[in-house]
């Protein structure tokens, strides 16, 4: 498909609020948003340019049943997706995380996806800098960079909408030049 896929997955709906954000800022580039429990793993196949969105659950836990999503979420696709084929796939990522509550634990849940994207095959863009956070350890930060953007919209909300149009900025080329080459 010649759009961005934005696939989320949550349960209070702010990392839905993260993806609204994201589309609204794409504009015709995206589709809309979907949650990951209200598609499949075929549906999100048909994509070539993702996007996938997750918060942080418990002790670095994606969303899912075990984190009392009783539709489910990450949690319950993610076996399927280690197992897919992503090559040729473009993928960006974005985590949310709260470093007051949780920060020896800092948006873990973002790894998981990024570890199952790239084993499968995609091409990962969008790995985001460590400066303005304050915590002590995240299994998300990979060789000094977070694999993906990092929301912590409850203690750094006013930070969202910069940061997400700072990172916006830095994968925008990737993408279009992709979408240009697939057109």
């Amino acid at each position: 498909m010649n759009k961005i896929g934005i696939i989320f997955g949550t349960d209070t709906g702010t990392t839905r609020l993260i993806a609204k954000k994201i589309a609204k800022k794409l504009g015709d580039l995206a589709d809309k948003p979907v949650n990951i429990n209200r598609i499949g793993l075929d549906e999100l196949m048909q994509y070539d340019f993702l996007i996938l969105g997750t918060p942080t659950y418990g002790y670095g836990q994606l969303p899912g049943k075990d984190t009392n999503i009783a539709d489910g979420s990450w949690a319950e696709i993610l076996p399927e997706l280690q197992k897919a084929d992503l090559s040729g796939k473009l993928v960006a990522l974005y985590g949310l995380g709260n470093r007051d509550k949780y920060g020896d634990r800092f948006a873990d849940s973002l790894f998981y996806l990024y570890d199952a994207v790239k084993n499968a095959g995609a091409t990962v863009i969008g790995s985001w800098g460590t400066e303005g956070y304050d915590y002590q350890f995240s299994k998300s930060e990979v060789d000094g960079r977070f694999v993906g953007l990092v929301i912590d919209h409850n203690s750094q909300g006013l930070l969202t909408d910069q940061r997400i149009d700072e990172w916006l900025d830095r994968i925008m080329p990737q993408f279009e030049q992709q979408l240009a080459a697939s057109a």
